[in-house]
């Protein structure tokens, strides 16, 4: 099979691993079938041909599309241009494509759709989320259940559907939990490489980012370990196995 190319968004390194690891654990996939770029560590490729590829799958990080400029790290701005580069030969491909949290506002802000701090942030934990009509007829989610538990922890989020994007599944606090573009091109408000333990590591990491009180973080990570999480980990499995044969 053709290898997964797994592009990272993190700048810490901890962050970074657990990351990766909770991608192959849960996606189904031995290193050996994935390729691993940092894209804080260094750039894409020149020659990148994505044909090479079964899919694409983008982690999360601390950034945020919707900062200004001058608000961004030169580090944060990088990133943000590196995978900002890469999604018209996405989209326009219709390439294999999930993208996890940041992901998701990558995909948005490149279709257009508002991606800003307005509303729907949602707090660190579990969410109840619901399919729509179409994304329970879509493959991702064949034989899962209407409604899931979720792990999301995000600043910043999608504020109306993207032109051109098929709505899957909604929460309460966040209505867009997870979009399509094309047939192949997905992306996701929450992780659904995460769990309790994925949570845990990240709140210890990001306890002064913003994403919460600090002395919250206790509490959010007794909440979040006690979360029974099962049906995000098939959805990015059911993408691998999908796309898994190139």
């Amino acid at each position: 099979m053709k290898p997964f190319l797994i592009l990272q968004l993190r700048p810490e390194d901890e962050a970074a691993d657990e990351e990766f690891n909770s991608f192959l654990a849960k996606g189904g996939l031995s290193e050996d079938e994935v390729h691993r770029i940092r894209l804080d560590k260094r750039d894409l490729p020149g020659g990148l041909v994505l044909a090479d590829y079964s899919g694409v799958i983008v982690g999360g990080g601390p950034g945020c599309v919707s900062d200004a400029p001058e608000d961004k790290t030169p580090q944060e701005a990088k990133i943000e241009a590196e995978i900002l580069g890469l999604m018209p030969r996405i989209t326009e491909g219709d390439v294999p494509f999930m993208g996890c949290c940041y992901g998701l506002g990558i995909l948005a802000h490149h279709l257009g759709g508002e991606v800003s701090k307005a509303r729907y942030g949602e707090a660190i934990g579990g969410v109840d989320c619901t399919l729509s009509e179409e994304g329970a007829a879509d493959p991702l989610f064949d034989g899962l259940p209407r409604t899931f538990r979720a792990l999301v922890g995000h600043k910043e989020a999608v504020q109306d559907l993207p032109p051109g994007a098929v709505h899957l599944a909604a929460a309460e606090s966040c209505p867009f939990q997870m979009i399509r573009y094309g047939q192949n091109v997905y992306a996701t408000q929450f992780h659904p490489e995460a769990d309790g333990d994925s949570f845990a590591t990240r709140i210890r990491i990001y306890r002064n980012k913003g994403y919460f009180h600090p002395d919250e973080a206790d509490s959010l990570t007794e909440a979040c370990l006690a979360e029974e999480i099962t049906v995000p980990e098939r959805v990015l499995k059911n993408f691998v196995n999908r796309y898994r044969s190139g």
